[in-house]
């Protein structure tokens, strides 16, 4: 007998799509956002190999250069108007907004900026390692405390996200932010090459149905 309560039920896939294609069409609609994105998933593929071996340092390039391109393109070039693509207003997108929203995003970097104080309380790490004494040591501690904000950052929302909403949400989510890099090279490797052409906003032709399309007329 059919479960009809799994009919039509969203699988870990599907819900998977549905959050890259939101945040592709809601909030990459600049290309400086995407070329950016582009430098940013570059980068943190570089810190997927070297965060096996040297974590502090994957940190600390993840944080400086990935980090800081990628949220500089959403918010000093990301158009914060009216989106007439998606027919709505950015105070929506805002609240909608499943991961981190702008206003999360400040709270996360505020984090992430005033954590290495904690070394001027526990120069040792609270015990976890040696007091620094070079600034290699003192670069090495701040790594680490910026990949504790890292991982909690993303163990918080999907908790967040998995007891307010569903637990497969929260999972989605993280399994999201951990593959984007993967997916923005895909997506906007052809985003400096418009760039160049002085095309600074994406026409979105994959988000807007042809002219004359059932799904333009509302079918």
């Amino acid at each position: 007998m059919t479960d009809m309560s799994t009919i039509d039920s969203p699988t870990f896939r599907d819900e998977l799509r549905e959050q890259r294609w939101d945040d592709h069409r809601y909030y990459h609609q600049s290309r400086v956002n995407q070329s950016l994105h582009l430098i940013s998933a570059l980068t943190f593929l570089c810190c997927y190999v070297v965060v096996f071996f040297d974590p502090a340092t994957a940190a600390v390039l993840a944080w400086l250069v990935a980090m800081v391109t990628r949220q500089s393109g959403h918010f000093l070039f990301e158009p914060k108007g009216y989106d007439r693509v998606n027919r709505a207003t950015h105070e929506h997108k805002e609240a909608i907004k499943v991961g981190y929203n702008l206003r999360r995003k400040v709270v996360l970097h505020v984090a992430w900026l005033a954590s290495p104080l904690l070394l001027l309380w526990s120069p040792d790490l609270f015990g976890t390692s040696y007091p620094a004494r070079t600034f290699a040591d003192c670069v090495h501690h701040t790594g680490i405390l910026w990949l504790a904000v890292a991982v909690l950052g993303l163990l918080g929302r999907a908790i967040y996200l998995s007891t307010t909403r569903r637990w497969r949400t929260g999972v989605v989510w993280v399994t999201k932010i951990l593959t984007d890099p993967f997916h923005d090279v895909l997506l906007y490797w052809r985003a400096p090459a418009a760039l160049m052409r002085g095309e600074w906003i994406d026409p979105m032709h994959d988000v807007v149905p042809p002219a004359g399309s059932r799904a333009a007329h509302g079918a």
